[in-house]
């Protein structure tokens, strides 16, 4: 496919058996990860892609080609759609070796091809000189390495990963996405992965779909789509905490550009993303990142902004960091989660039950529009 193809376009819609209302596309060299809890619909809209799963409604455009129109009748068989489909089992002939797992999706090359073709494409995902070993002769990783060639055999026009890398260790699990991010850097195909993982997803991904009960609810650039999701659902699903609602009071009287909110009769400083009249509800989120812990003795930047008194409910060390749950004072029995380096607990001398304070970084706050709980 060429830099200049418009890449992979998915519209899907039906009410069962499998509820689908997807919208994605994904262009050419562009990896876009879907995420989403389970039976919401990734691996369906995969399959529907591939050609093993048809929806009642839907199209399906890649590059120039028509792969499904409902509408018009058109719907290709999986081989005719050039679909590389790496499954999360492997799916490989266990009767076969690695070489000849490869060489079984070359039919398309002329026979005296094949070989030399399947050699290459192992030695490309690093497998070179175990050719002739068996699937149960293979690791895990190793044997997801082989599903993976078998799929880039075909010269596909887009590669679908399904979860592909659940099934492996977290030593392997790394080794493989560190592979997969160099091969997102060589081949100039869209690439679909579904994947549970968030951290997985915004390593490894251009785009970030966000699907529920089928439903395509957000997509664009993961830091972008974790920083200011558009609902409720959407920050719950992207792994958000720091999730409350409030009540609008209006622009600032000495900033415009700054929208005085009141959470839970807090009064709060953030950034007006869309139109609110005074007195409307909103949902409103902040990284944890995005909250910094105050230090009378040493101030820094940001320390005065949207300060919030408290004290620590709980500190769970995490390696070189620690998780802190920060009980608000006063109304609401609200709890922040933030996160500090160890060492800077360690210095501060933080425990279960210190009084402090924390500063909310207006320049994060992001505003939803209310969903019902």
């Amino acid at each position: 496919m060429s830099e200049s193809s418009p890449g992979l376009r998915v519209s899907l819609h039906q009410p069962a058996p499998i509820p689908l209302a997807a919208e994605l596309s994904c262009a050419p060299g562009e990896l876009t990860a879907l995420i989403g809890p389970s039976g919401s619909g990734k691996s369906s809209i995969l399959r529907c892609i591939a050609g093993l799963l048809q929806p009642r409604d839907g199209r399906i455009e890649c590059g120039d080609q028509i792969w499904l129109d409902s509408a018009r009748g058109i719907a290709l068989s999986p081989q005719a759609r050039r679909v590389g489909l790496v499954f999360q089992d492997y799916a490989l002939f266990p009767h076969l070796s690695a070489l000849d797992n490869v060489h079984a999706a070359l039919t398309h090359l002329r026979r005296g091809a094949r070989k030399g073709r399947a050699r290459e494409l192992l030695a490309q995902v690093h497998l070179a000189g175990l050719e002739e070993r068996m699937p149960n002769q293979l690791s895990g990783g190793q044997r997801q390495r082989v599903a993976l060639a078998r799929a880039l055999a075909r010269e596909p026009s887009v590669l679908l990963l399904d979860e592909p890398f659940s099934a492996v260790d977290q030593i392997t699990r790394r080794k493989l996405q560190e592979e997969l991010a160099r091969l997102h850097r060589e081949i100039r195909v869209p690439i679909l992965l579904v994947t549970h993982d968030l951290g997985e997803a915004t390593a490894l991904a251009d785009c970030m779909v966000v699907l529920g009960h089928g439903r395509t609810l957000q997509a664009g650039p993961p830091a972008i789509l974790i920083a200011q999701p558009c609902t409720r659902e959407v920050a719950r699903l992207v792994g958000q905490r720091n999730l409350f609602r409030c009540i609008v009071r209006g622009p600032s009287p000495d900033r415009p550009d700054i929208l005085l909110i009141d959470w839970s009769g807090r009064l709060l400083e953030a950034r007006s993303n869309f139109a609110l009249r005074p007195g409307a509800q909103a949902d409103w989120v902040i990284p944890a990142a995005a909250i910094l812990w105050q230090r009378p003795d040493r101030p820094v930047p940001g320390d005065m902004e949207n300060p919030v008194e408290g004290r620590v409910l709980d500190l769970l060390a995490l390696g070189d960091s620690c998780a802190i749950t920060f009980a608000v004072e006063g109304p609401g029995e609200h709890r922040l989660f933030l996160s500090l380096p160890a060492h800077a607990v360690r210095r501060l001398g933080l425990a279960v039950g210190d009084q402090g304070r924390v500063s909310l970084l207006a320049e994060h706050i992001h505003l939803m529009r209310p969903q019902k709980e």
